[in-house]
């Protein structure tokens, strides 16, 4: 059983034990602390390519999304030096995360020079969730999943997107997921994983270094400042390549992939012209209680890597990464002419069944009786799901305001 989550900055037990193991270790030379440079993460990863890494390194991929991603990488290492204040747990966390998305930044490029066809792969035309975050779109994500007609990404997908033989993604995220449970006992009832589970994409924005994943762990305003005003085009190019490479392999590619990243909010006009023919689900929520809920998200993901968390800073991001995703959605939706629907939470609360025949009609989409008893199915188990625990931990913030 966890133990309770008495404050919002609260550590998990295992996670104190290693961070103060690995400050002792590097004090005392028992180990070197990683190294968090752009020219020895390429070193590393681009080692078993030998002379041919330049050319995996553009697999796939214009001049500018190249650049781009060196960019980025630069800038967000620089950032997370200067302002995330990490510990030694947060550090080595960080090198993991920067140093496997590197690593597989260019064992993509290998794939799709040796495969060039996967980035020509059709795809049926996808449902595309948007809303922010803690705003219910998990909800509707794995509801429109269970449809046998839609297709959706798996956790072991989204994670370890490089294709693999025999099942090993599902094993690496199995391990992974075990791991991260035991440094952060929390993280389950928050945002419920599992390796074979419906799963949001935002692994694989964060594979071409968007900003929404690592401003949700570390403090690095300048990096999410200058990546909000950046043209995202070359992330969201990089996220259809996976898409298709994800969709070729898994034999899924004629199936409406139902997709989710709350991050969309904010790069609509740029996910939109990579598809046109997109379906929306908008999720609405009142502001308030989505801020608390990403409040308490971060302060999870954040306390557990830096020793020098600020509330009121965290709060701060929030309020504006809310306001920035409405005024965003607002300046495209009053474009945008294509099928579109409207979620609201407290409707799928009182009575989803109805909120969701409702979203298939609006999209011109057909709800058979089999979507409906799989809908049924993934609703009664959540019944007993560990997300009910991060309710009981809000209202327990709340009330000790």
């Amino acid at each position: 059983m966890a133990p309770v989550r008495d404050h919002l900055l609260a550590r998990g037990p295992l996670a104190e034990r290693a961070n103060t193991f690995l400050g002792k270790a590097w004090e005392r030379g028992w180990l070197p602390p990683p190294e968090l440079d752009p020219d020895a993460l390429w070193a590393l990863a681009a080692k078993p390519y030998g002379a041919k890494a330049e050319a995996v390194e553009h697999g796939g991929r214009s001049a500018e999304d190249v650049a781009d991603f060196r960019e980025r990488l630069t800038r967000i290492i620089a950032a997370v030096e200067a302002e995330a204040g990490l510990n030694p747990l947060g550090r080595t966390m960080a090198w993991g995360q920067l140093s496997r998305v590197v690593k597989n930044r260019l064992a993509f490029g290998a794939l799709w020079l040796d495969r060039p066809e996967l980035l020509n792969t059709p795809l049926a035309p996808p449902i595309i969730i948007i809303g922010h975050m803690r705003s219910g779109t998990t909800r509707i994500h794995t509801l429109l999943a269970a449809d046998p007609a839609h297709s959706h990404t798996r956790y072991c997908d989204a994670y370890h997107p490089v294709p693999a033989p025999l099942g090993l993604n599902r094993v690496k995220a199995a391990m992974e997921l075990a791991m991260l449970g035991m440094l952060n006992p929390w993280m389950q009832s928050i945002h419920p994983m599992a390796p074979a589970a419906v799963e949001e994409e935002l692994a694989w924005i964060s594979a071409a270094l968007h900003h929404s994943i690592y401003e949700s762990q570390w403090h690095i305003p300048a990096y999410s400042a200058w990546s909000e005003a950046r043209d995202p085009a070359p992330i969201y190019r990089e996220f259809a390549r996976i898409l298709k490479t994800d969709a070729a392999h898994r034999g899924i590619a004629d199936k409406p992939r139902v997709l989710k990243v709350p991050a969309f909010a904010e790069d609509l006009a740029t996910l939109l012209a990579l598809f046109p023919d997109a379906r929306l689900v908008m999720a609405e929520r009142e502001q308030e209680a989505v801020l608390r809920s990403a409040i308490s998200l971060a302060a999870n993901q954040m306390a557990m890597q830096s020793d020098s968390c600020c509330l009121e800073a965290i709060e701060t991001r929030w309020r504006h990464k809310i306001a920035l995703r409405e005024a965003r959605m607002a300046e495209v939706l009053s474009g945008w002419h294509g099928p579109t629907t409207r979620a609201r939470f407290d409707d799928l609360n009182a009575d989803w069944e109805s909120a969701i025949t409702r979203v298939y009609a609006d999209l011109g989409l057909t709800l058979t009786a089999e979507a409906r008893a799989a809908m049924r199915r993934t609703m009664a188990a959540s019944e007993s799901g560990h997300h009910h625990a991060h309710r009981e931990q809000l209202a327990r913030f709340q009330g000790a305001d």
